[in-house]
């Protein structure tokens, strides 16, 4: 079943019911300034930190599920409704919320009024405009009230919801009717004191009342939608002193028929120097002066329509570097929007605020962060280089991290866990994805602290090789590295034994002694390790590089003699040495993990698809046997059904879900790219396809979350409902799964010398045109597609045959011509 469609010519996908079977969001915002926004205005907003600077509240874990936005109500005569359906819920005649790139925009109409309202952040602005329209549909005269609400939060987003003996007290605002630019509210708790920001929610026209206090405007023992001062058709003008600060103003609006009223309305963060905090000796006003510039450039509605072009360009540019024309829409319409779009979220968010992640529990990722790399650098290069400093900064002195780090201050956290042994690695991967992308060796020259300690700054590629050095020193009994706390199986925990309930598994001190070895890091070892040698290699160090290999080929070796278990590559040895994911087992038999990458890492591959006796062809048969499913590939198989105190978490879990045989879409892709390496692009895009949401549209009833953009966690076999997904946008999928649908199933990416062809997608898609900006020239790309397994294309750049697969880098401005067939 269906609750919209794509509009693929002005990307945007539509939403044509207020009732999908979950909240289906939209990211407005790009640089320092978000709002999280569902298709019914539920949400919330934030200034760059969304612990620290939440300026409004969200109510997680209620029902309904949406409990905190940003509403219009309407009051036509006594009838009070609202467009977004929530929280009123009254019966719309026309329901519709388009969710395009950085913009949102909730159509409803009722009894011969309509509201229209755009809902976006300007680009260099920290504020969400809000453009609404109010238009007569009738044929007679009809006379509105028209009013807004926002809830504010009191900045710390956990200390709002927990600290309310002191909260319930410090709430504080100013009013100011009578603006330069119409009226306005200020949230200013706390700023007499320690802070230097306030809130601010003003509308361009002045209005005819205003409320600040929620009790007042919901009335005793309501809710939202049964609010008081909506159904009195007029403002109370409560001024809030403690308790819950809103926000809200009422416009009178008398419209003739046919008639339409365009009002802004906008919620912006303002931040004031010290020594311009006030606007009186007494310090007692707010200094409004930047307030009142931020509502003057949305003083008119020619001001804001400006600015919302001026964001449509901002993405069109920015989604400009790699595109592809096929006669599959599902496969274009993810490639060329929402794909891509979904990485840039994911860099601004990382893995901090979703309606599944509050904003307050975690920071930004040291491992996350580098694969969400691998998403974005082609995107904006100069921003990918800025985050590669910021997470080596917190790297420590023996090539070990942080595991998150804060957002706000860069600072990383071991409050929230510490000791995962793969997060080195991922570090010369975001690095080796940056300078292949752009060709900036000067990176490596970087001069970069261990923790963010200033003097301890040494290059960036003294980084690489801690990183480096901390997996070859930190080995095991057989020569694999050993897995610490986990490794990006957060929930694999060999070294924890926990039996207290409650006990965080990320955070709980390890049992010393451990020889816990990781076969997935050996994998990862053996790709970025040779990645490590070429960057070596290309800064002038052979001697570097050469002992690189050699520890990478020991390392393959290691894996084909102590991590092959007969059919496909075990996981793990536990505390005790044990095996993890061996056929010896009853349950957690095989793992997906290191099936997918060892196989990207070319470990095992053989001669080829055909070569039934190369353990790359037998770890992923048995992938195909045991793990995958219509709905993607569980993570494990059979899952868990007790607890198993020498594995932590992943068996806390029931069958089925998360870690314990769930379809975890993030590591889905690194099979997909191994079908690939082998040559099987059928069922490399046959994979492909089940956990893609453009593909999964059709059974939205079943997979209940957004079918424009990723989940991290679809239902296993074994679960319940199987099918169904968690946790969608703010996950790893997305940059993986762009990685796998741009550079190996089309077959287009960077390499170190040239722009690498190399296409596997199968028979499904005969012919396709990829046009890819690379280093500052134009590629256009066009493939010929048998689908013939094990065959590889044959490249001609402008008219003349190559050897290989690799184009060599044109001039900045150039356009090439290349044609693949295979």
């Amino acid at each position: 079943m269906r609750y919209g469609h794509f509009d693929d010519e002005s990307r945007e996908y539509v939403i044509t019911t207020p009732h999908t079977p979950y909240p289906w969001i939209n990211y407005l915002g790009s640089q320092e300034f978000f709002s999280l926004i569902s298709h019914q205005g539920a949400g919330y907003s934030f200034y760059r930190d969304a612990k620290m600077r939440r300026l409004t509240r969200y109510r997680y874990n209620t029902t309904p599920s949406e409990a905190g936005g940003r509403w219009f109500y309407v009051n036509d005569g006594g009838d009070v409704w609202t467009p977004s359906w929530l929280p009123v819920k009254a019966d719309l005649d026309h329901f519709e919320t388009r969710h395009g790139l950085g913009y949102t925009s909730i159509s409803g109409e009722r009894n011969g009024i309509r509201v229209d309202t755009l809902h976006f952040v300007p680009v260099d602005e920290t504020a969400e405009v809000q453009r609404v329209t109010v238009t007569n549909t009738s044929d007679v005269v009809k006379t509105i009230t028209l009013f807004s609400y926002v809830e504010f939060c009191l900045w710390n987003a956990q200390d709002d919801q927990t600290n309310y003996q002191r909260n319930l007290s410090i709430g504080e605002v100013e009013v100011e009717p009578e603006s330069p630019h119409g009226s306005a509210i200020y949230h200013r708790t706390e700023y007499r004191e320690r802070r230097d920001h306030y809130a601010v929610y003003g509308v361009n026209a002045r209005a005819a009342g205003f409320d600040t206090d929620r009790d007042t405007f919901v009335g005793d023992w309501n809710g939202l939608g049964e609010a008081a001062v909506p159904r009195a058709g007029a403002s109370a003008g409560s001024v809030a002193s403690g308790w819950y600060p809103i926000g809200s103003h009422s416009l009178a609006l008398e419209l003739a028929p046919g008639e339409s009223r365009t009002h802004t309305f906008v919620l912006g963060y303002v931040e004031n120097p010290q020594d311009e905090k006030w606007a009186d000796d007494a310090h007692q006003v707010v200094n409004k002066e930047r307030a009142h510039a931020l509502l003057g450039r949305f003083a008119t509605t020619e001001q804001t329509d400006a600015a919302f072009e001026r964001l449509r360009q901002y993405w069109t540019d920015l989604l400009s570097t790699y595109s592809v024309r096929s006669s599959d829409e599902k496969l274009d319409r993810m490639v060329n929007i929402w794909n891509q779009y979904q990485c840039m979220v994911t860099f601004n968010m990382s893995r901090s605020a979703s309606f599944f992640e509050t904003g307050i529990g975690r920071g930004m990722g040291f491992r996350d962060s580098n694969q969400d790399l691998l998403g974005f650098v082609h995107l904006i290069p100069e921003r990918a280089r800025e985050r590669i400093i910021d997470i080596a900064s917190t790297q420590f002195a023996d090539g070990s991290a942080y595991h998150q780090y804060q957002p706000l201050t860069k600072r990383g956290n071991n409050d929230i866990g510490s000791g995962f042994n793969d997060d080195p690695l991922w570090l010369i991967a975001g690095v080796a994805a940056y300078v292949k992308e752009t060709g900036d060796v000067s990176i490596l020259d970087e001069p970069v602290p261990f923790d963010n300690e200033p003097g301890s700054e040494v290059p960036l590629f003294e980084h690489l090789t801690r990183s480096f050095r901390f997996t070859v020193e930190h080995r095991g009994p057989h020569g694999l590295p050993l897995i610490g706390r986990a490794d990006w199986n957060d929930c694999l925990n060999l070294n924890c034994f926990s039996d207290v309930p409650g006990e965080s598994f990320q955070t709980t001190e390890n049992q010393a002694g451990g020889v816990a070895e990781s076969v997935f890091i050996a994998a990862q070892f053996v790709l970025y390790g040779a990645e490590y040698a070429e960057l070596a290699e290309r800064r002038g160090r052979p001697d570097v590089a050469a002992e690189a290999r050699d520890a990478v080929a020991e390392m393959r070796e290691a894996v084909l003699a102590h991590g092959w278990d007969g059919r496909w590559f075990l996981r793990a040895y536990d505390f005790y040495g044990n095996k993890i994911g061996s056929d010896e087992h009853d349950e957690g038999k095989i793992w997906i993990e290191p099936q997918g990458f060892a196989v990207m890492a070319g470990i095992g591959v053989g001669e080829g698809p055909h070569d039934a006796a190369a353990p790359a062809v037998q770890a992923l048969d048995a992938v195909n046997e045991m793990l995958a499913t219509e709905h993607g590939m569980v993570l494990q198989y059979p899952a868990y059904t007790t607890y198993r105190i020498e594995m932590g978490e992943v068996s806390t879990y029931p069958p089925g879900y998360k870690e314990n045989g769930g379809i975890f879409c993030h590591n889905n892709p690194w099979v997909i790219i191994g079908e690939t390496v082998l040559g099987r692009g059928a069922r490399a895009f046959d994979y492909y396809k089940r956990i893609t949401p453009a593909y999964r549209e059709d059974i939205s009833d079943v997979h209940k979350l957004e079918p424009y953009v990723y989940a991290q966690m679809i239902a296993g076999k074994e679960a319940v409902r199987h099918g169904e997904a968690k946790n969608s946008w703010l996950t790893g999928t997305a940059a993986w799964n762009f990685v796998t649908a741009s550079q190996y199933l089309l077959g287009v990416r960077p390499g170190w010398d040239g722009l690498v062809v190399d296409p596997q997608i199968g028979p499904d898609v005969p012919e396709f045109t990829v046009t890819r900006v690379a280093r500052g020239a134009t590629y256009e790309i066009t493939v010929t597609n048998s689908g013939t397994e094990g065959a590889r294309a044959a490249l001609e750049v402008d008219g003349v045959a190559i050897e290989g697969n690799e184009v060599p880098y044109a001039p900045a401005g150039a356009t090439v011509k290349v044609t693949a067939r295979l």
